[in-house]
């Protein structure tokens, strides 16, 4: 019998709490083989780059994702295929062979900004999950995530936030709305909704 993995996929704007619901949905099915991957490993090598280049471009746009290997990477992962997930250094923008192996997973999470974006990769999921939290709330912790988490100043981060992820996101995000099976209105509605998805979990996934 074939191995097919379920791919669950969840999406929303920068710091809404993706990486939460993930793991919160994980515990909920921690009888299974359940890996929890980020999109971010899959930004495109900028190493030969100068330094100056590599600041000018836009991560926020949705061509910055390397979308031909995460999907290759994805199809493996969902045929129970051995796949060592890139590192990525967002200080130098530069990606690197990982050390996570992935192999024989029941459940795939993959949640990141572009997560409800591409097409092949909504076509391979199985749920799609769309956070929508409030942009200040989302900013504030940005701010925090990228001066304590990657070096960066402040006025960087506003300058950046301003200029790129703000306009990427009412173009390239918010519009993702539209592909999930599930919005989620910011965190507070996170154990209401893991609560209606426990049906699913356990009926369509846990049955596996």
């Amino acid at each position: 019998m074939l191995h097919k993995a379920h791919l669950i996929l969840i999406g929303g704007g920068t710091c809404s709490g993706k990486t939460t619901i993930a793991k919160a949905i994980g515990r909920r099915i921690a009888s299974l083989k359940t890996v929890i991957l980020s999109h971010d490993n899959y930004y495109r090598d900028l190493g030969d780059l100068s330094l100056e280049e590599r600041a000018r471009v836009n991560f926020d746009h949705p061509d910055s994702i390397d979308q031909e290997y995460l999907i290759s990477d994805l199809k493996q992962m969902l045929a129970g295929e051995a796949v060592n997930v890139p590192d990525y250094d967002f200080a130098t923008h530069s990606r690197t062979e990982g050390t996570l192996c992935i192999a024989g997973a029941d459940v795939i999470i993959l949640e990141g900004i572009f997560a409800l974006y591409y097409q092949d990769l909504l076509d391979l999921s199985d749920l799609k999950i769309y956070l929508d939290s409030d942009s200040d709330i989302r900013l504030a912790r940005r701010l925090q995530r990228d001066i304590l988490q990657r070096g960066r100043d402040i006025e960087s981060v506003l300058n950046q936030y301003l200029e790129t992820v703000k306009p990427s996101h009412q173009a390239f995000i918010e519009p993702t709305k539209k592909n999930a099976d599930i919005i989620v209105p910011g965190e507070k509605e996170f154990d209401r909704v893991l609560y209606m998805l426990n049906g699913y979990l356990q009926h369509e996934i846990v049955s596996l």
